[in-house]
């Protein structure tokens, strides 16, 4: 398709939108009495209207059930997380019985790594990327201390060639292979938090299992982004957060999967609790840990139901739609954002470059952008002007066209503020 930077086109791209009745269904923050332009929906997603309702119905079954709510309310609460199994495991292409919902996504991480990091005196390496989401770093950095390694024996980090912005895949696979038989863990996150970047989870995870390490993924900025067959890929283990793209409130609910193959290993150790225990015998109140056969196993405490109220009601959504179409749009709107900020530099002269691949294969709903001597003053005048977005140092704007509620309409109007705001 030829795109237009004109009005007229991007409302005609709107209008054969097939998504664009969903923007009605999400709360604007307002500018000057007008919706905000919103591209932060990768660090947290917009309240869904119909969020409310669900939340509202945990509430008053509490109110007038109290404690009989966990059987007798509309969704009991004791089985409340097992909604999520079916509409969840289409959204990360997994069986329902390896996807479960608990806690938050470091939390949900560590406790994975009890069971998927089991180094040994030859097999004790982590392999991660460079530049990861710090939780991340941190995570690794404690978990090898509390091992017995240190952190610059036990984790390495893929670097990025000299002058580029990316990981290639080659060196990604060539550091699995070299690292060979000490490499104990792969763990990478799906979508690169500052670039953008979307990795190759399955030739990335093929590799990791061919030298005998196992392999998981923080999908943080992947799930409800991107196509992922998790199951098929032969994953070991993933998680991720439920309030980006996902939308379902700050610092919600993580969810978790744990591929098949390992739900009936006795041998794996977990961190137990109460939850995870044979859903039949739990309330017999048993001394020994029985654990669920499936990921609801690695569940520990009862479920926080009025956080998980809000990401039901997103699943659903999510649901309803189907990942297929979502991603048709996502690829649209980015590659018309995409269009528009080249069509901006032309007219303003070479000020920024887009760090993000430009292969659709690589990348998702963001677009990282490298303001070349603007600085942080062009990313607050696009805050005060109604374009609410992302700044990271040293100099990046990262612009998350999310597909749900962003319009073609929209980025046509961000491009024209942010002419104003390099000409300012």
């Amino acid at each position: 398709m030829q795109f237009q930077n004109n009005l007229a086109f991007a409302k005609s791209l709107d209008n054969l939108d097939a998504l664009s009745k969903y923007k009605s269904e999400f709360i604007f923050p307002q500018h000057n009495g007008k919706d905000v332009i919103y591209f932060t929906g990768n660090s947290l997603g917009l309240q869904p209207k119909r969020t409310k309702k669900y939340v509202d119905e945990v509430m008053n079954d509490w109110a007038n059930l109290a404690v009989e709510g966990h059987f007798y309310a509309e969704k009991p609460w004791w089985d409340y997380h097992e909604r999520f199994a079916v509409p969840l495991g289409k959204i990360v292409g997994a069986k329902p019985s390896e996807v479960t919902v608990m806690n938050t996504l470091t939390v949900n991480l560590h406790l994975l790594m009890v069971s998927f990091y089991r180094p040994t005196k030859n097999r004790y390496k982590i392999i991660c990327e460079e530049k990861a989401f710090p939780s991340d770093q941190y995570m690794f950095q404690s978990q090898v201390h509390f091992h017995g390694y240190k952190t610059e024996d036990a984790i390495i980090e893929l670097k990025r060639r000299e002058g580029e912005h990316n990981l290639r895949l080659e060196d990604i696979l060539a550091k699995i292979e070299e690292v060979g038989d000490e490499l104990a863990l792969v763990m990478i996150g799906g979508v690169n938090y500052y670039t953008g970047q979307v990795f190759d989870i399955k030739t990335i995870t093929e590799a990791g299992h061919k030298v005998g390490a196992m392999v998981g993924w923080d999908l943080a900025h992947a799930a409800g982004n991107i196509a992922l067959h998790l199951h098929d890929w032969n994953v070991d283990f993933a998680s991720w957060c439920s309030y980006k793209y996902m939308n379902s409130g700050p610092g919600n609910a993580s969810g978790c999967f744990i591929h098949e193959k390992h739900h009936h290993n006795d041998e794996l150790p977990r961190f137990a609790g109460w939850w995870g225990h044979n859903k039949e015998r739990r309330f017999k109140m048993e001394q020994t840990f029985e654990p669920v056969h499936g990921a609801d196993g690695w569940q520990i405490s009862n479920l926080p139901i009025l956080s998980l109220a809000p990401y039901l009601a997103s699943v659903e959504m999510f649901d309803e739609i189907g990942m297929e179409k979502i991603i048709q749009k996502r690829n649209q709107i980015t590659a018309y954002l995409e269009f528009i900020l080249h069509e901006i530099d032309k007219e303003v002269k070479g000020h920024f470059e887009i760090i993000t691949p430009q292969h659709p294969e690589e990348r998702a709903s963001q677009l990282s952008v490298y303001f070349h001597g603007e600085g942080r003053s062009l990313f607050e005048y696009l805050m005060k002007n109604g374009v609410v977005t992302d700044w990271r140092e040293p100099n990046v704007i990262r612009f998350a066209p999310v597909p749900l509620y962003c319009s073609f309409e929209d980025m046509y109007h961000f491009g024209q503020i942010l002419k104003s705001g390099i000409k300012k």
